[in-house]
């Protein structure tokens, strides 16, 4: 059997948060893939409630990697939240004086210049807003709709976000600032510590019961798709998941390769491989295929922290 070489990713898919960080930073901005990396984003699998997969850390969301990742990248920003919709508007109105204004997580389902969206759907999203007035919404809206216009209703309730698992109501981040040049290499090596940590699994994760995690969620995963994967699991991981998760791991294997982890990489690179194998088996109806690469996914975890752990 041929060894594939890993080749770097470019193209669309589930990256708002990156992407509008990348927005935020202007100019000087990491790549979308460094970004991503060092929210730690990549390192681990997770099966909340033993039910609804993630191919990302255990008792991790997007908000647990933003600060972290900012530090990493030499960025920082002032994050407002809460309160009641006139007082989230009127922020978000006098921020917008000083240029365009990070906003999420938002309600997917209630973005409806995205076509199919005609309601809440559980599903997190990250834009940035250029201009708001009494009626619209002016954003770049990094699914694929540069300079999308929204009837304010619809964004606000969308900013809301009362149907998402994790985050508070009008979270927006502004001021972004650079405190210091810090290469994309030098950021790759600031994330590893993190990433380990994200592996291991350790410290105090407030997670449903029955939650699993890394190798357990792979399997937990396997065993569920072959059990009778339902309408509802099979399109989460065939419209997101899967994708977000093959596309991680991918830029994962990018970053450690650049700063000379060749296991980590190769490990990361497999990982890969072997989420991405899953989509076609997945919208074809092959579930025991999916399931044997997941079951290949699951020790791989462990792998990876090891590498890391030894200098990659």
């Amino acid at each position: 059997m041929i060894t594939l070489s890993h080749v770097s990713y470019t193209g669309s898919g589930p990256y708002c948060y990156a992407n509008s960080f990348a927005m935020m930073f202007g100019a000087g901005a990491p790549s979308p893939a460094v970004i991503e990396f060092a929210t730690c984003s990549p390192f681990g699998m997770q099966l909340i409630g033993g039910t609804l997969p993630f191919f990302d850390p255990y008792g991790w969301d997007p908000e647990a990697g933003f600060d972290d990742a900012l530090t990493a990248l030499g960025w920082t920003s002032t994050v407002a939240k809460g309160g009641g919709a006139d007082e989230a508007l009127a922020r978000l109105k006098a921020s917008l004086s000083d240029g365009p204004v990070w906003i999420g997580p938002l309600e997917m389902g209630h973005l409806r210049h995205q076509p199919g969206m005609t309601g809440p759907i559980g599903a997190d999203h990250y834009v940035v807003v250029l201009d708001v007035n009494d009626e619209r919404v002016l954003m770049h809206d990094p699914q694929g709709y540069p300079y999308a216009s929204l009837p304010l209703s619809d964004f606000m309730t969308a900013w809301r976000g009362e149907t998402l698992s994790y985050g508070e109501p009008y979270t927006m981040r502004t001021g972004f600032a650079r405190l210091a040049e810090v290469s994309e290499a030098d950021a790759i090596r600031a994330t590893i510590p993190a990433a380990i940590r994200w592996l291991s699994m350790e410290g105090r994760h407030n997670m449903p019961p029955d939650t699993l995690g890394n190798g357990e969620a792979a399997e937990g995963l396997a065993a569920l798709i072959e059990n009778g994967c339902d309408k509802e699991l099979r399109g989460h991981l065939i419209h997101f998941a899967v994708r977000v998760g093959t596309r991680r791991a991918a830029d994962a294997a990018t970053c450690l390769a650049r700063i000379g982890c060749a296991e980590a990489a190769r490990i990361a690179a497999e990982q890969a491989r072997l989420i991405g194998s899953m989509q076609h088996p997945l919208v074809t109806g092959d579930d025991a295929a999916a399931a044997a690469a997941l079951r290949t996914l699951a020790p791989t975890y462990a792998k990876l922290r090891a590498a890391l752990e030894n200098g990659c």
